[in-house]
């Protein structure tokens, strides 16, 4: 069963929708490279489609009525909207859950050495990547660091046309015939992942030399230190830089969170700029699709029947563990103080809501790869511009892992999207036995709810630089307001 090309039903109207959606994705992944950066995101775009804090709700005492609209985060990293719908929540929740955390490098807590006149930080790799992919490639740091009085510092570094960028340096070809011998998973080691950031040492006093070439004059002063007794002048006279330009020491990276991402802003790509080439489109292609159609029915002024609700939460890439993964409560106890505030919380109501509710995990899909086509079984897999991807079950060998929707709410879903006219296709991870993956959907379905995995395909996944199409990007933002609306 082949599904149509999805480009091919689209007239100058839908086309023009398309554009418009992917412009705003496009920047949204080329702003938000880290979990904290898509939390703060999506917070400000639902309060500008009149979504109010939770928190505040609770702590002025006041309650929640049918057409409602509220926000909660836990600890920076996950966002929970809750758009109350007219239906009593024992009729349950229809529920989009995505995730924003993407795979990295992460900066150590004790990260910052010289060797031999370079100054570099170690890194620790986070999530499943290809080690070999992450080196002589243009990095950017993201993140904050938390000084002991609670002051919070934001860097971002490598983005602006101005900025330096930072790179994990590669063995020169010429040399490599013993690393070219080697393994993939083995050609660069995980320890070998440091980020090269400095060469320039601090100078002796008295050379007067300027820092005018390195950016900064002002920036002088903090830099030229005697350097006769120091023992690593590279390292200190970065520690100047640091110093002067953000405040911080180098006891301040314990208490750091410092994401390495590819630098440089997401692109149309081909001809016919028919794609997007772009970092961390797992999952955040999911999470924003998702969050715009949550708030396409405020910004409609649509009353959806069932509460409508979109979690977009971190750590699902090592796990979904943490406060801030989806096996924490915060799901749970955002939702019960939603009943709570609309008078209908008790335990069983809670418990009973969720057994009933529906859900799309929000996730990707393996794209069918041409160059690779051999790990691929084609009658179900995922095309590029074939639409939003149902995946009845993922895992590994057998299902391990898997949530494996059943045949009734597939049967749902294919009624919601028909009615709705979205374009859609069914797939599988790769060949039976090749390989194998997971998503958030086996834990919200422990409380007894239909879930099931959808999302966009995605070429090049978990690599510094991954692809979808825009016409599945389209579908992706139809289909999760089809089913806020339909499910």
């Amino acid at each position: 069963m082949e599904h149509e090309v999805a480009w091919k039903n689209y007239d100058e109207k839908a086309l023009a929708e398309l554009e418009e959606l992917a412009d705003g994705y496009r920047r949204f992944i080329s702003e938000n490279k880290t979990e904290r950066e898509c939390a703060k995101a999506a917070i400000a775009l639902a309060e500008g489609a009149g979504y109010r804090s939770l928190a505040e709700v609770l702590d002025r005492g006041e309650s929640l009525q049918a057409g409602d609209k509220v926000w909660a985060a836990s600890h920076g990293k996950a966002v929970m909207l809750v758009h109350v719908g007219s239906a009593p929540f024992a009729e349950g929740f229809n529920i989009l859950g995505a995730h924003i955390d993407s795979p990295r490098l992460d900066v150590k807590q004790n990260p910052l050495y010289e060797s031999n006149g370079f100054a570099l930080l170690d890194t620790h790799y986070y999530g499943g990547i290809k080690n070999y992919q992450w080196v002589a490639l243009p990095l950017a740091i993201h993140g904050v660091v938390v000084k002991t009085d609670g002051t919070v510092v934001d860097v971002v570094v490598g983005e602006d046309d101005d900025d330096p960028v930072f790179c994990v340096s590669d063995l020169l070809v010429h040399l490599a015939n013993e690393q070219l011998e080697k393994k993939g998973a083995k050609v660069v080691e995980g320890e070998d992942l440091d980020l090269l950031v400095g060469n320039r040492p601090v100078t002796e006093a008295g050379e007067r030399q300027s820092l005018e070439d390195a950016g900064d004059a002002s920036e002088a002063t903090a830099a030229e230190k005697p350097a006769a007794s120091a023992k690593e002048p590279v390292k200190e006279y970065l520690l100047a830089l640091l110093q002067e330009k953000y405040g911080i020491t180098e006891h301040d990276f314990l208490s750091a969170e410092l994401e390495i991402v590819p630098a440089g802003k997401a692109r149309d790509l081909g001809f016919d700029r028919s794609m997007i080439l772009g970092y961390g489109q797992d999952d955040r292609v999911c999470a924003y699709t998702s969050l715009i159609a949550q708030l396409a029915l405020a910004k409609s002024g649509t009353m959806p029947e069932k509460t409508a609700v979109t979690i977009l939460v971190d750590k699902e890439e090592i796990g979904s563990v943490g406060a801030t993964g989806m096996t924490s409560l915060f799901f749970e106890n955002t939702l019960a103080d939603v009943m709570a505030c609309a008078g209908g919380y008790d335990e069983r109501s809670l418990r009973h809501s969720l057994a009933v509710s529906r859900m799309l995990s929000s996730d990707v899909s393996a794209g069918f790869d041409p160059a690779y086509a051999s790990v691929f079984e084609p009658k179900n897999s995922a095309f590029l511009g074939r639409g939003l991807v149902f995946n009845k079950y993922t895992g590994a060998r057998g299902k391990s892992g898997s949530n494996d929707a059943d045949a009734e709410y597939m049967a749902l879903i294919r009624r919601v999207m028909g009615e709705a006219n979205v374009a859609f296709q069914t797939a599988e991870l790769g060949k039976v036995d090749v390989g194998g993956g997971g998503t958030i959907a086996y834990i919200p379905a422990k409380y007894g709810m239909d879930v099931i995995d959808s999302g966009v395909a995605v070429l090049s996944m978990h690599s510094p630089w991954e692809v979808t199409s825009k016409a599945d990007i389209y579908e992706a933002k139809r289909g999760y307001e089809a089913f806020l609306l339909g499910a």
